[in-house]
């Protein structure tokens, strides 16, 4: 996960300066001095780190903390409040036109993963803002780069505009003539990448700003490339002139330190990352929900919108009535459990919740092998079994276990637990009447801490 190891060091220097009550001027350089290697470990750029750590202890060695009733606390906050600035101190939002459509032209190096991310940013505005999005293949040198893009396209459901290998440059002419005539108000450009910076690619790309006048010229940088990230910001800023980054692969880097540099350098606010291969996994990138991730403080807001993501209006309305009119039983809570799946890895939901940061890699991992164990043994029970498991006794226990590959011991203790699910089912009030506002209010709040909405 991103940040693991900064969001771990700055744990241990916050836990120390807490176990020393009131602090000193030493105490907090002191610590400052331990924040700043953990930044450069993180592989942040030195002047960022510098001028961090400078500011965060001018702020915490005032009279006004250190003679606070909790000096700590009040560090870790300006920690906090200095790491939102770093990051952007607040969402940047898409340059949108008075008039459609919105043109945002991707560019990047290969291997960024710019293609696949032009698709996901076409499904994000066209299921946020119900916008209706095309994406234009104009990558004509990259093997199967246009087969890629129709490949995703059709996963998220938005049309491609492709000419096949011809100048890049009457493709996008083109395209922005297809997308007027059909109403499209959003159009992504695929453009090309090299492996490399050069001036070939850039001459294109400059080509391409003209014909296309983009109100957003969006980079893709993969954050695994650390601060080569920056670089190649700095080096299409200056040759192009973005106006935000979208960063991938942000749940792949451990460090992090380019999320934390790019905007101190380039100037150039991260507006979208990367968290997954799927085209789900993809955020806007908040930088105060970020900070909270990095010193330990969960994401609640973040893993709400993703539970609410997971299930639609409809169906968290037809749960209720189902459970209302027949009860909870094992097909509600295996569809429960592929709702949660389909919200990210067990990884990264657990990282969002507070209190959660030290969770070792190894309970995370036994965490995901419980989940598949207990799919596999209610995927093994019948249709009679699942609606009722009163019905399971130790012979159909015994064909169960041996379905799933597990032992007795485990179905039972599976059995166990959803006998206490429904305890609290019937304690939360959800087989109330559908029509009492009470019994609602109670049936929504459980439905979102099942993955519902």
């Amino acid at each position: 996960m991103a940040f693991e190891g900064l969001s771990s060091k700055l744990g241990s220097v916050f836990k120390k300066l807490k176990s020393r009550g009131k602090l000193s001027e030493a105490d907090v350089k002191e610590a400052m001095r331990e924040v700043k290697m953990a930044l450069l470990e993180a592989d942040v750029s030195y002047k960022v780190v510098k001028d961090f750590v400078n500011k965060v202890t001018e702020r915490s060695i005032g009279e006004d903390v250190l003679s606070s009733l909790t000096p700590a606390q009040q560090v870790i906050k300006i920690v906090n409040e200095e790491l939102i600035a770093l990051m952007g101190d607040g969402s940047a939002k898409i340059n949108f036109p008075n008039k459609p459509p919105c043109i945002i032209m991707m560019c990047g190096l290969q291997g960024a993963g710019k293609t696949t991310h032009a698709a996901k940013l076409a499904k994000h505005f066209k299921e946020k803002e119900q916008m209706r999005p095309l994406l234009i293949a104009a990558d004509v040198y990259r093997p199967a780069a246009i087969e890629q893009l129709k490949i995703v396209g059709a996963k998220a459901q938005v049309p491609v505009f492709e000419m096949g290998q011809i100048d890049p440059r009457k493709i996008v002419k083109e395209g922005l003539k297809h997308a007027s005539d059909y109403g499209n108000d959003l159009v992504i450009i695929d453009t090309a990448g090299r492996l490399h910076i050069d001036e070939e690619l850039m001459n294109e790309l400059v080509d391409i700003k003209r014909i296309a006048q983009p109100n957003e010229i969006m980079l893709v940088v993969d954050a695994m490339i650390g601060q080569d990230a920056v670089k190649v910001a700095s080096s299409f800023d200056e040759a192009l002139g973005i106006d935000s980054i979208l960063m991938t692969k942000l749940d792949s880097d451990t460090r992090g330190g380019a999320a934390l540099s790019v905007l101190s350098v380039t100037g150039k606010p991260i507006k979208f990352v990367g968290m997954g291969e799927k085209l789900d996994e993809f955020e806007v990138f908040h930088p105060e929900r970020m900070a909270s991730r990095i010193l330990g403080m969960g994401d609640m807001l973040t893993l709400i919108e993703r539970a609410t993501a997971s299930i639609g209006e409809q169906d968290a309305e037809r749960m209720a009535k189902k459970m209302q009119e027949t009860g909870f039983d094992m097909n509600d809570l295996l569809e429960n459990m592929e709702q949660i799946h389909r919200m990210g890895s067990m990884s990264s939901i657990i990282k969002m919740i507070p209190g959660a940061a030290q969770v070792t890699d190894e309970q995370v991992e036994m965490g995901e092998t419980q989940l598949k164990k207990t799919k596999a043994m209610i995927q093994s029970m019948t249709k009679a079994e699942r609606e009722k498991p009163s019905l399971i006794d130790p012979k159909r226990k015994r064909r169960i276990a041996a379905g799933s590959g597990t032992q007795v011991a485990d179905v039972n203790q599976l059995l166990r637990q959803f006998e206490q699910m429904q305890r609290m089912m019937k304690k939360f009030g959800l087989g109330g009447n559908l029509h009492d506002k009470k019994a609602k209010r109670r049936r929504a709040g459980m439905l979102k801490l099942m993955g519902g909405k």
